[in-house]
């Protein structure tokens, strides 16, 4: 395609975009003016995946809104599930030594963590003792009450494809730069938006999962638009052929971005979705 300088733009493919904070309104829906715009796309035969830090659970929520029915990249990147087929093309754990000690250093710096571990396809959820006091049901789009509750030896005691850290009063920003402390040898850990620091496997990223799918689909990395508005999404912004961040995203995303568009409460992704000619 060319813009109105005749400069050629390769044609998009796929389009990967985040959850929350981004193609979401305020009140965590998908807008009429945002289906309708996903619709258009995926009629012009391009691939639309939601790419976030939240489970499958939490996806399937706003899913029929959304028309998602295909691939999904969970966990910040950590594994990929088929919404229609409950098959996993790809997972990567956490092995238990890495959470084991990330625990026991971090515990000896910041007292009374809790944790949580997500596991198999992300339909199991183990959380320490005390942790469900400290959530809500938008944290994990589960009922705290409902959350399996075990000592923290037994939430470390398997892999995680995501260890969730949380304290009752300390900012999730101190728990992050205080983990950045660590030797970081065998996890990657970021921010989503929400209010616990999320870890997984090292070298796991939105980027990693992104690039992982792209491989399976024939789909090269210059033919993938992105949207994201949170320190998770830095990654992906940046292995994109382009990268766009909400107005409303994190600062270290709108300077990974190529282009920002209006915020999420402004139905952004559907305005770039409607006026994109790579998109046609």
């Amino acid at each position: 395609m060319t813009d109105v300088q005749g400069l050629q733009h390769p044609r998009f493919r796929l389009v990967a975009t985040d959850l929350d904070g981004t193609l979401l309104d305020e009140s965590g829906h998908v807008t009429a003016r945002t289906r309708a715009a996903l619709d258009a796309v995926r009629a012009a035969g391009i691939i639309v995946v939601p790419v976030t830090a939240r489970q499958p659970i939490g996806v399937r929520q706003i899913a029929e809104e959304a028309g998602f029915d295909g691939w999904i990249l969970c966990g910040n990147g950590a594994y990929a599930v088929h919404l229609g087929t409950r098959e996993t093309l790809f997972a990567d754990e956490l092995e238990v030594p890495v959470q084991q000690r990330i625990a026991r250093e971090l515990g000896a710096r910041i007292p009374d963590l809790v944790y949580a571990s997500v596991r198999e396809a992300g339909e199991v959820f183990v959380a320490e003792r005390g942790y469900a006091e400290l959530a809500a049901y938008s944290d994990h789009k589960r009922e705290p009450a409902t959350m399996d509750t075990r000592p923290l030896s037994e939430v470390l005691a398997a892999p995680s494809l995501k260890l969730v850290i949380r304290h009752r009063t300390i900012p999730t920003s101190a728990i992050f730069a205080t983990l950045d402390e660590l030797d970081p040898h065998g996890f990657e850990a970021t921010l989503s938006g929400a209010p616990f620091v999320e870890v997984m496997a090292e070298g796991v990223t939105k980027a990693t999962g992104l690039a992982h799918l792209c491989a399976k689909l024939g789909i090269d990395r210059s033919e993938v638009l992105a949207f994201g508005d949170a320190l998770n999404d830095v990654s992906m912004l940046r292995w994109a052929g382009c990268g766009i961040a909400m107005a409303n995203a994190e600062p270290e995303a709108l300077a990974a971005a190529d282009e920002v568009a209006p915020s999420n409460s402004e139905d952004g992704v559907a305005v770039v979705l409607e006026g994109d000619p790579r998109l046609r």
